[in-house]
Parts: C-alpha cells; structure tokens; sequence
C-alpha cells in the first residue's frame, strides 16, 4: 500500500476475530493500521493488537531498513491499538514514546510504568519535527476516548485520525467503505457527535491530501465524500431518504401489521424502506439503519407490563447514543393492557428533537378494521412527502390551505435566472390579503435572487418544517447563487410554473408571480398572486425562535469581543456595531446582531 514515499504501512490484517470489542460481528476480519515514518529522525505511528505482535514488529524491521526509530507515537490507547508499546519499547531502547498525558496516565494502568524516564509528553498544537517532515498534533478528546490525540504531517498533507474515519473488515476484504464505516460509527463514536464536530472543525483548516486511520483503509481520493459522510453523522443528520421500521413479535400479528405497513409504504413511494426484526437481525445494523434514515417506526408488544426485551436493548442503544432529529412513529400491541407505546415514549424522554408521528397504531392481539385504519394513517403521515413526489401530476394545485403554513418563520424561496436554479433564505414572507390572495416577500437587494426576481417575476415558497437541519441553511444563506450552484448535490422537484422546491424537509410551497413591486431602500418587496399551492406535510413550520433555540449552533466566540450574527453566527469584532453593518454572511443587518456576553 502506498501513502508517500516516507510513510509507510506496516499494519496487520486480522481474519481470526469474530467478535470487534466483544459485540460486533466482523466476518470480514479487522484490520489494526501503523504507520513508519522515515525521516532525519524516524517516528512509529502506534502498535497493533497483542495477537500480532511479531507480524507487526517484522513488518516495522522492514521499513526501517537497518535504521532505528526515534519515536513511537500513541494517538490512542484501546488495547487494539496500544498493546505493543512493551514490546516495541524492549526492540528499540533509544526510542522515546509521544502522547498526551492523559494517554501516559493509562499506560501506568495497563503496564505499570508510565515510561517517565523515556517519554514526550504533546498536547493539541504542540509540533514534532522529523527534519523535512513535521508533525501536528490535533487534540480529539471522546473520540473516543479521553485521550486520543489525532496527527497531521504538514509535508506529505497526511492526517493520522486515530479511530476517526475507521471502518469493519481487514484491508483485503471487498466491501461497501460507507456501510461498514457507519456501522463502526454508530457502535463506536456516535455518543460523540459533538466531539466529532469538533475535530472536523478543526480539520477543515487543515490541507488535506491523505487520511490515515487507524481501521480500514487509507483514504486518499474524494476526501470531500468521507468528510460529508462525518458531517452528517456526527450532526444527527439525514443520510437517506427513507424509513426504518424496527419491530419484535411473539406469535406473529405484529408482523403482520409490519408487513402491511411496509406495503403501504413502498405504495406511497417511499424511497427505501428498511426492515429490521429486532429479535433475529444484528442489532448494530439495526442501530445503523435508525441513524442513517430521517424516520424510525417501532412495533412492539406489551410484555410483562413492559415491552418485549429486545425493542428495549434497541432504543435504549439508540438514547445513549444521543438519538435525535428524527421523526418517529409507533404501533403497540396488546391483548388486555397495552402498555408499549408508554413505554417506548418513555424510554425517549431524554432524546432532543423528535417528532412523533400523530397517528398511534394499537392492536389487541391481532389487526381489526380499526387498526388497519390507523396503520394505514401512520403509513400515510410518515410518507407523505414521498406520496406527494409519486403523485407530483395528480396531486391538488390549488391547496390554499398551504396559506395556513406562513408564519414568522424562514422559508426557501427558489428561482431561476434562465440557466441554473437558484435559493435563498428568506425570513419576511407574510399573507397580506385573501381577496385575492396575496403574498408580500421581502428581500435584501444584494442578494442575486432579488436581481433574478425582479427580472423574472416568477419564485416558489417553500416553507420550512422543524426537520430541517443546519445544512440547510448553509446551503442556501451562506453562499450567493451567482457564483455558487445550490441545487448540485440535490434533486428537486418542479411545480407547474418550471421553477423548483425542494424534494424534502418543507410542510409546503407555493408558486408566486410578481403583481406589485415596492422599493424599500434596501430591501425590496414583492407582493404575489399565488398561482399554485401544495400542503406536503403536517411537521411545524420551522420558526425563527426554533431555528435559534434548536438548528443554529451556538458561536464558539473564543475570547472574541463584538457583536454576533443571530442568524448565521458570523461574528464582528469591535466594541460599537456599526448603524449600517450588513452580514457578509446572511446579509441580515444590525437588528439582527447581539453583543457577545
């Protein structure tokens, strides 16, 4: 395996494990990544697992080629990493072992020295130098362990991410990177979704070329792909469209009732459907599933005045791995004193926004007329964006009651300048009058979309829904549509007048054509006949008060004295706001900035 032509791969593949830390099924093996470094000085990017101790101290004498190591670096501590500092320690007597403290303190844990008399102790920003090659070193405490310290070599780009970007299955085995690197992620790291964040944070002011991890391959091509796919875990987002259905069932109805539901679901054009019966699947795939898809539906029994103990183990694997930002649905059943939908919701109580879906399903004992209905409603609710794109040509064009969605919230309003679709953020749309119907939207006059409106005199509405994440937001208030293409990594959907709304995360959209024009000094005022309207969802519009209290991340001012941005964090440093300031950012001016406390 090639890195560059002073780093050097000198892990081992384990093909004998069954089991990765006790619990998680590995039938492609595990591979235990370390890297040489040769330079002036030479330095040794941490050990392998005690089973492997002479296949990889062999592995080490070749890359070396008659030379000594000067250092042996420990990012992380777990023994499948750490278990060969001894050794390697006793084979080369001169080297010095490089880590932080908190990773010395648990070596005297495991070995009963903590290397006093031959170690460096680095933290986050302190630099090694090997001659042409230095190295940096990046602190990612909880990822995850307290300890762990990632490395970036300035010269050859490369960043050494410890268990970061880790991945199931030995090198030499043929599989998906994504399915096996979000089953690791979920059962691993996925507590750490903010630690993550933190690390990616940091690792976005870094030139990347190579990542380096500690399992599973080393990642050298399309960073961007690996580093989105973080992102959205870390951030407890939506990686797929689709639906996860989750159930247990003793003598059957219950999966009867999911076998239905299922139906009723792909019939809805729901995208992807997965399935899980919670009893006989691997419940980490299980887990991986209900954070990969954006809606969960659980369907269980009531069992002891509880629910049955493998739906337990299930959500309880999914709170302590802070389950969030997720809508989710549930069916109970029950012969005489249904208890499970209590109970499941219960179990949630401690998870930060979710939606539950408003229809219930529950059975007693096995499906009637009654809880068919019900099921038919759930199915209906949780894919009802779905149904809506199926039934894009059938679907009402004239709902007024989307009207009912406009609130003081924040909308995406879409437009086209004759060659591409473009977007903004917008938080002005109001209803004025309702004979007839008429729509005011303002807009900052820099921005592009305003030029194109005014030229065009068409834009859709999309109002959005309390699902919408952060991303959002970036995509389409941080960036300006004239140099930037908002819809590449989407596909959108088109309503009658040829302009776009978006295929997810909006309750509703209206298309609007320009009646009135009203110059507002720096902002101008459409006022629009609505010639198109569709309700696409019950969720809540998202609100300015929400978007602030549970989507906008908190600033992270660092020290900083000024006045912050309430709608995108930008920050301005200095002790009096300027009258005129606009965001850079947003463009939203000084109403909307506080001082930063």
């Amino acid at each position: 395996m090639f890195i560059s032509k002073d780093i050097l791969y000198v892990g081992v593949n384990d093909h004998k494990i069954d089991l990765f830390e006790g619990q998680y099924d590995v039938p492609n093996g595990m591979a235990y990544n370390s890297y040489v470094i040769r330079d002036e000085k030479i330095a040794v990017m941490d050990t392998v697992d005690a089973h492997f101790t002479h296949e990889w101290l062999d592995n080490v004498g070749k890359a070396l080629a008659g030379r000594t190591p000067d250092y042996l670096v420990v990012q992380h501590m777990e023994p499948d990493h750490s278990a060969n500092i001894v050794h390697f320690l006793k084979t080369y007597p001169e080297a010095v072992v490089v880590s932080s403290a908190k990773a010395f303190a648990m070596m005297q844990n495991f070995f009963g020295t903590d290397f006093s008399d031959r170690r460096l102790v680095v933290k986050e920003g302190d630099a090694l130098s090997l001659g042409a090659h230095t190295l940096h070193f990046v602190g990612a405490p909880m990822v995850h362990w307290p300890e762990v310290l990632m490395t970036y070599d300035e010269k050859d780009k490369v960043l050494f991410s410890a268990d970061g970007f880790g991945k199931f299955g030995a090198l030499d085995a043929e599989e998906d990177w994504a399915c096996e690197a979000r089953r690791y992620y979920f059962g691993i790291v996925g507590k750490y979704g903010a630690q993550v964040q933190a690390v990616l944070k940091k690792a976005a002011n870094l030139d990347i070329a190579v990542i380096c991890p500690l399992h599973g391959p080393v990642l050298s091509e399309n960073l961007g792909y690996y580093l989105n796919l973080y992102d959205i875990w870390s951030s407890y987002g939506t990686e797929t469209e689709g639906v996860c259905v989750c159930y247990t069932s003793v003598y059957g109805n219950t999966k009867k009732a999911v076998d239905l539901l299922v139906e009723r679901l792909k019939t809805n054009g729901c995208p992807k459907v997965a399935v899980n019966d919670l009893a006989r699947c691997d419940m980490a795939e299980a887990v991986e599933d209900a954070f990969r898809y954006g809606k969960l539906i659980l369907a269980t029994t009531t069992y002891n005045a509880d629910i049955f103990p493998f739906m337990r183990t299930f959500i309880e694997a999914l709170t302590e791995r802070g389950y969030k930002n997720k809508t989710v649905g549930l069916i109970e059943n029950g012969s005489w004193a249904p208890m499970a939908v209590k109970v499941m919701k219960g179990l949630f109580e401690g998870s930060k926004n979710l939606t539950f879906a408003e229809n219930v399903v529950h059975i007693k004992s096995a499906l009637n007329e009654e809880s068919k209905a019900q099921l038919e409603a759930l199915a209906d609710e949780m894919s009802a964006s779905y149904k809506a794109e199926k039934d894009e040509q059938d679907a009402p064009k004239n709902d007024l009651t989307a009207l009912f969605k406009i609130g003081y919230g924040l909308y995406v309003v879409t437009s086209n300048d004759g060659e591409r679709d473009n977007g903004l953020i917008v938080n002005t749309v109001t209803q004025v009058t309702n004979t007839p119907n008429r729509v005011a939207v303002c807009i900052n006059k820099q921005n592009y979309s305003h030029h194109v409106i005014k030229q065009t005199g068409v834009m859709n509405v999309n109002c959005l829904s309390v699902s919408a994440p952060f991303s959002v937001f970036k995509t389409f208030g941080f960036q300006s549509g004239r140099t930037a293409d908002k819809f590449k990594d989407i596909k959108p959907l088109r309503s009658a007048n040829g302009l776009t709304f978006l295929p997810s995360y909006i309750n509703a959209f209206m298309s609007l054509k320009v009646e009135q024009y009203v110059d507002l000094d720096t902002h101008g005022m459409f006022i629009c006949s609505v010639t198109e309207a569709q309700v696409l969802s019950k969720e809540e519009t998202m609100t300015y008060t929400y978007y602030q209290d549970n989507v906008k991340p908190k600033p992270e001012a660092d020290g900083k004295k000024g006045w912050v941005c309430k709608v995108c964090g930008w920050i301005y440093e200095g002790e009096d706001l300027p009258d005129d300031i606009v965001c850079p950012l947003c463009k939203h001016g000084a109403a909307d900035f506080e001082k930063l406390s």
